[in-house]
């Protein structure tokens, strides 16, 4: 019992120590961009409204015959000069009536690139890039609808020569309209994302909705989840990262199980792109955007095993250090039963989008740690 008393004040360390770093990504990081964004503000010049570049949207699709025609109207409609936009939707190895669909289109403008053998998104995006005829590549999928000025609004950041890629974000919804379950996140992201473009560079972009210079694309390996791989090598080359807050798309949400196995491949291949681009976490070459890229990415990676400590640590401290300690046991006892009673259907609980998200990273780790990798996508059912 004389052990278990010396080792307390370690326990208590181990304890706070991970309930700090659990919120650190999502309050304590954004007080500090807050704070710095105050002293230091680094923000685009791209209110020119007569910067309009040759642009090529690039739409990424398989099998996606249930959508693909209402994507090329909404494309077709979005306000951008005509002669200013070249459509060209990227079918991996399509087989069902994605391709004839798309054909419909040719006298509009509209270019299929079909590639044989399900190759993966990334490796299409390898081949189709340098066959674009724009000076600004923009990234879409086929099931994310674009307001009508995302092009524009993307687009002019980059009448600020420091600017390589600019991205927008994505407004989820149901049948009912927008929905609910991850706004919180979604709208901590957005937040997070502007100050960090105000102070240096934002981390990453929505793989829906990103735009770069052409030149600075580089050829990426397969597994890459391209909307940050493509980020960290513009940044590489010595150009910043934008994020546009007007410019945005619409998707239909997935359901749960189909937004758990999402993040498990998102978690997975990010975590490959960190430990493939370790050089970034250097301050000294890449200053402030390593600890952004730290705080932003690793911090949040790491919140499960955080979990997983304040409940072990807490379980010892609720028997060996009295009330205050089996209370915080109770109130962690009751979040986890609320979570996991709503997995079945039964009840309310606020938690159960952050416990799901974090189990769901968690398993990244260890398909990432198996050596499994992803390189081809299907349509998510909604």
């Amino acid at each position: 019992m004389k052990r278990l008393t010396d080792m307390l004040p370690i326990v208590k360390f181990i304890f706070w120590f991970s309930v700090i770093l659990i919120f650190y990504p999502y309050i304590g990081y954004l007080l500090i961009l807050k704070i710095i964004s105050f002293f230091k503000s680094n923000n685009s010049i791209a209110d020119n409204e007569e910067f309009k570049p040759l642009a090529t949207l690039l739409i990424s699709a398989y099998n996606e015959e249930a959508v693909i025609e209402d994507k090329i109207l909404n494309s077709l409609d979005l306000n951008y000069p005509k002669e200013l936009l070249e459509i060209v939707v990227i079918s991996d190895g399509s087989n069902d009536k994605t391709n004839e669909l798309v054909i419909k289109y040719a006298d509009k403008g509209v270019v299929l690139r079909h590639y044989e053998g399900r190759i993966g998104k990334t490796a299409c995006l390898n081949r189709a890039v340098p066959l674009a005829k724009g000076e600004i590549i923009v990234f879409s999928d086929a099931n994310s609808r674009y307001d009508r000025e995302a092009i524009r609004e993307l687009v002019r950041s980059f009448a600020d020569k420091e600017v390589g890629f600019a991205t927008g974000f994505t407004r989820y919804t149901t049948d009912e309209g927008l929905i609910d379950y991850i706004s919180l996140y979604s709208r901590i992201e957005k937040t997070t994302k502007k100050l960090e473009s105000k102070i240096a560079s934002c981390v990453g972009a929505d793989g829906a909705i990103f735009a770069i210079r052409k030149p600075l694309y580089k050829p990426l390996n397969d597994y890459d989840i391209n909307d940050l791989v493509i980020p960290l090598n513009v940044i590489k080359q010595g150009y910043r990262g934008i994020f546009e807050e007007r410019a945005f798309c619409t998707e239909k949400a997935v359901s749960y199980k189909g937004e758990f196995n999402r993040q498990v491949r998102i978690t997975n291949r990010t975590l490959r792109a960190l430990f493939s681009n370790l050089s970034m976490f250097n301050p000294f070459k890449f200053k402030f955007f390593s600890f952004e890229l730290l705080s932003h990415k690793i911090c949040r990676f790491m919140a499960p095993f955080f979990m997983v400590l304040i409940l072990l640590t807490n379980l010892i401290l609720s028997f060996a250090d009295g009330y205050l300690y089996m209370l915080i046991l109770i109130g962690q006892a009751l979040i986890y039963l609320t979570a996991l009673l709503k997995h079945f259907g039964i009840g309310l609980s606020p938690f159960y989008t952050f416990t799901l998200v974090n189990t769901a990273i968690f398993w990244g780790w260890i398909r990432y740690f198996r050596g499994e990798t992803y390189t081809a996508w299907s349509p998510t059912q909604r």
